[in-house]
């Protein structure tokens, strides 16, 4: 389980960013990016973070994959405050980010290794562990080739077989289909199921919301850097007369 309480995070902006900002003399020195948010997402289950872009969802997934630190309010892991035993969550946690390069010299086996080795795996129970997942995301006609030749989608796969490798407890995606084809998005979307099969618990962002509809148990809808509305798929349903969940999304916006 993965618990949010009153988290904030406010960043201090450098002159450049405070150039874009606005040409005031008043232009701000600190950026809230998260406000005081709360929610839940429970074990065997999937919880959808919708909103916008620059909304806040990235920050929440990197504080809440201990990559970087709240500024005020609490996070805890299975019950545990990643502030205080952030070392202790990562063992639970796989993060997986569009912003986290690959090493374009190792193939994907490598760079999965890699991180199996970071995670003190034994060596047999990585090899079978890299084979389910290798399978699943048909990665094997791929796997010995330099990361630096494969295709976008290729680099997905290898970048989730890295994130779940040490099969965490909680796994966090954060766009984890955007750009990829159909055939892609559709084995990862199917790993996402059977990661809640073995009871994990999933929290992903995502702008498809066809994924969204598919997967999600929970849904959280976080608007320039404040919650504006968490609860069940079903909760959210109930917000607009359209089976649309796009215009759902974007009546809830609008009327924040």
């Amino acid at each position: 389980m993965i618990e949010l309480e009153n988290i904030s995070k406010v960043f201090t902006l450098t002159k450049d960013q405070r150039k874009v900002v606005g040409d005031s003399i008043l232009r701000p020195k600190l950026f809230t990016a998260v406000d005081s948010i709360s929610f839940k997402c429970n074990a065997s289950s999937v919880f959808a973070l919708l909103g916008p872009n620059g909304s806040g969802k990235t920050t929440t997934l990197r504080m809440i994959s201990t990559m970087i630190s709240p500024t005020s309010g609490s996070i805890k892991i299975k019950g545990k405050d990643v502030t205080k035993n952030g070392r202790e969550a990562r063992k639970s946690i796989g993060f997986m980010t569009n912003q986290t390069a690959l090493y374009d010299r190792l193939s994907p086996y490598e760079m999965v290794k890699y991180f199996a080795d970071l995670n003190s795996m034994e060596k047999v129970v990585f090899e079978k562990r890299c084979k389910d997942i290798f399978d699943t995301l048909d990665m094997n006609s791929f796997a010995n080739k330099r990361i630096g030749t494969l295709s976008s989608g290729m680099k997905q796969k290898t970048s989730i077989a890295r994130t779940i490798i040490h099969n965490p407890d909680i796994i966090v995606f954060d766009e984890p289909t955007t750009g990829l084809d159909v055939m892609t998005s559709r084995s990862i979307i199917e790993l996402i199921r059977n990661s809640k099969g073995e009871k994990k618990t999933i929290i992903f962002s995502s702008h498809r919301m066809e994924e969204v509809q598919s997967l999600a148990d929970d849904i959280g809808v976080i608007y320039n850097g404040k919650l504006i509305f968490s609860g069940t798929k079903l909760d959210f349903e109930s917000l607009s007369d359209s089976s649309s969940y796009d215009d759902t999304l974007i009546n809830l916006i609008d009327n924040s």
